[in-house]
């Protein structure tokens, strides 16, 4: 049976989302983690700056369980991010498994960066031994409706990602960005693309500011900025 677990930006405020994030250094170990309960027969996570998604094969219906798990692996209180998050079986899951990959439940309408995301969850979760059968063929199956949503309607003609419409906005407030300064918080990959599209624009200056220094540095590297 297919169960999807999870939280969003609709759903949820910035600082709940950040607090259940997987580290992308620590995901096998939460897949190979997520897999330990006995209901679970496969898992793959979607975590992203705007979402984190629990998608699970079960051998019993157990939201509940999930949910638990979720709290305690994060060491956070149940009843203080089950208001925040939804769940979806079988069918729905499907559906909304494939709203998730074309965009149409993103932030920014039909960004592209969602896919790749996606697809870095399928690899992840085939690396680390958590994604059988029934997953692999259902985000297969996913991918394509992604591509024929994106090939045969104009939801991909201009594909726009947070990153780009944030400074699109940046530079609607400000005109030229040659003598601005921009801080990025963060070191994930929106604010990578941030400081790439930033770079491009000629940024006067860029900062980085994240809670592991090595990371900052490499993307402020990118824009002659400086880290944090």
């Amino acid at each position: 049976m297919l169960l999807t677990l999870g939280l969003n930006h609709n759903t949820a405020p910035i600082d709940i989302r950040e607090k259940l994030v997987f580290a992308p250094e620590q995901l096998n170990d939460s897949l190979q983690a997520l897999t330990n309960l006995s209901s679970i027969e496969e898992a793959a996570i979607l975590s992203t700056c705007n979402r984190t998604e629990i998608y699970c094969d079960v051998a019993t219906l157990q939201t509940d369980e999930l949910i638990a798990w979720l709290a305690s692996h994060h060491r956070l209180d149940e009843k203080n991010i089950r208001e925040y998050l939804y769940s979806h079986t079988e069918q729905q899951s499907i559906k909304h498994m494939s709203r998730v990959a074309c965009g149409l439940d993103s932030m920014v309408l039909g960004e592209p960066q969602i896919l790749g995301q996606m697809k870095t969850a399928y690899q992840r979760a085939a690396e680390a031994g958590t994604l059988g059968k029934y997953l692999g063929r259902l985000f297969q199956h996913t991918f394509q409706v992604a591509k024929k949503v994106r090939t045969d309607t104009a939801i991909g003609s201009s594909p726009v990602s947070i990153a780009f419409a944030g400074v699109k906005l940046a530079q609607q407030i400000f005109g030229q960005l040659k003598n601005q300064t921009a801080l990025l918080i963060g070191a994930g990959e929106t604010i990578e693309l941030s400081a790439q599209h930033l770079k491009e624009q000629g940024i006067g200056r860029l900062i980085v500011a994240n809670r592991t220094l090595e990371k900052a540095h490499a993307i402020a590297s990118q824009g002659n900025g400086y880290a944090i």
